[in-house]
């Protein structure tokens, strides 16, 4: 089902981010964290794919998994950092003789450990080059990320939001937004998108707390600001206590899922990093305090 619709019909949705398992023990821990997020009944699931093409069958092997095996409805992200066109007509035909519907189109970044990588000369150097490909020519519902703290490569968050304005008028149907610690970042987010006409429905992204280096790592990858308030929390933990760490990180996420929830958001779109305990015990504290 096109987001787009399942929207008309349901909101708040649920759903996850995963990434292929690169190794066999990975992929064992994989099949277990499916499983348990399964029960879970989530709307859709978002499945990944590697910089430079470098998870191209495990990324279409996961999207035949839970589409076809499962029945979960899928989005597929694409990410077309480097690669020629024609590789990228051929992943998307395979994806759409999946039954795959829903697409979500990204630039991508270089491959990590690929120092000599050297992108197609007729690759695309933006995501609204690769959207404006692959518009005409599958009928995928596109989406778009989008940064409410601003892309860490953006000139300024204006010309971020003006770009992203760019995709929206080529065609991207809804946005999912990179993770924030602050609410605040999300709602001026959407304000700021609305006063430039864009009327897509804006999907937040949340990250739990897993662990504090993971925490700090990605937050320098993606730009998202650890506010005060987080820092303190986790300074008040016991030193090396990492159930009271994933408890802190779980009523975290929750008030913070509970504040969007309550500003009537679309869904909550959770970056579970293949994990499954503190994702499973945010979902099901909320519906049961009915926000669900």
């Amino acid at each position: 089902m096109r987001l787009t619709r399942l929207w008309t019909e349901k909101t708040p949705t649920v759903s996850f981010e995963l990434f292929p398992a690169r190794t066999p023990e990975g992929a064992a821990k994989l099949e277990r964290v499916i499983d348990q997020l399964y029960f879970l009944e989530p709307d859709f699931v978002g499945i990944t794919f590697g910089a430079g093409g470098s998870t191209r069958e495990g990324s279409r092997q996961l999207v035949d998994k839970l589409k076809n095996d499962k029945e979960m409805e899928v989005v597929a992200y694409f990410a077309g950092y480097g690669l020629p066109p024609d590789y990228i007509e051929s992943i998307l035909e395979d994806y759409h003789n999946l039954g795959v519907d829903n697409l979500l189109v990204v630039r991508g970044d270089p491959p990590h450990g690929q120092p000599d990588f050297v992108p197609h000369p007729q690759s695309f150097a933006h995501a609204s080059d690769l959207l404006a490909f692959i518009k005409p020519l599958f009928p995928f519902c596109l989406g778009v990320a989008g940064y409410p703290e601003g892309h860490i490569e953006a000139e300024s968050k204006e010309k971020d939001w003006d770009y992203l304005k760019a995709k929206v008028d080529l065609g991207a149907e809804y946005i999912i937004t990179n993770y924030f610690y602050d609410n605040r970042f999300f709602f001026d987010f959407v304000e700021r998108c609305q006063s430039k006409g864009i009327m897509v429905p804006i999907l937040p992204g949340i990250m739990p707390v897993f662990n504090i280096k993971m925490m700090h790592n990605l937050a320098k990858l993606c730009g998202a600001v650890i506010t005060e308030k987080l820092s303190q929390g986790l300074a008040a933990l016991p030193e090396g206590d990492q159930r009271a760490l994933l408890d802190f990180g779980i009523d975290f996420a929750v008030e913070q899922c509970r504040e969007l929830l309550q500003a009537g958001v679309v869904g909550l779109h959770f970056y579970t990093m293949d994990r499954s305990q503190s994702t499973t015990a945010i979902v099901s504290k909320l519906r049961q305090e009915g926000m669900l």
